[in-house]
């Protein structure tokens, strides 16, 4: 039997995170099953437990840190002239975000959270990195501008990462449950609420 090669099995990972996005967009996430998955993608639901073994749970988690890694290579690259402002972290991440189909699924997985212990696990280990990531650009934009911030850099960074994180999220539900939201306009109020 012929070995599975790495790059083999993450494509066969990446079409199943996008045969499972279509199906949350369409279906729901607490309302799609793997038998869903399976007739959307002709695979077996061995070939999708084989890969995801956590099942619908662990193939949500895998789209969130794929995208939430595709968000640190932009902040990574747009970080490469110099510390970003609060205002242009965020700006930058929530562009990202808005470019990705898995945003209306997102508050639908907040909200199994909020009931099973498991997903809360599994979405407070995508939450922690995501704040370790704006956390560390935040605290790299109070050093370069002492003068802007409130005390200790690293103690002001540490305080206001959760309110800043706070931002994506909030894009984020508005624009899944309000039809007159406009992304356009959040973005440039950021900069009128965040420093910059």
């Amino acid at each position: 039997m012929p070995k599975v090669t790495d790059e083999y099995r993450q494509a066969r990972r990446d079409e199943i995170i996008e045969v499972a996005i279509g199906c949350f967009l369409t279906r729901g996430y607490g309302h799609t099953s793997i038998a869903d998955l399976v007739a959307a993608s002709g695979l077996s639901a061995g070939a999708i437990y084989g890969n995801f073994p956590g099942g619908r749970d662990e193939i949500f988690v895998a789209a969130a840190t794929r995208i939430l890694d595709s968000r640190r290579l932009d902040l990574e690259m747009a970080r490469r002239e110099g510390p970003l402002s609060p205002a242009d972290i965020m700006t930058t991440l929530i562009t990202g975000i808005r470019s990705e189909a898995i945003g209306p699924i997102l508050p639908q997985l907040w909200g199994e959270a909020v009931v099973q212990p498991d997903i809360l696990v599994l979405v407070n280990g995508v939450f922690a990195q995501l704040r370790s990531t704006i956390h560390d650009a935040v605290a790299d934009w109070a050093h370069a501008h002492p003068d802007r911030i409130d005390g200790d850099p690293d103690e002001w960074a540490h305080r206001v990462t959760p309110v800043i994180l706070s931002t994506a999220p909030g894009y984020i539900l508005q624009q899944a449950v309000m039809p007159d939201f406009d992304g356009d306009a959040y973005l440039a109020a950021l900069r009128e609420v965040l420093p910059h």
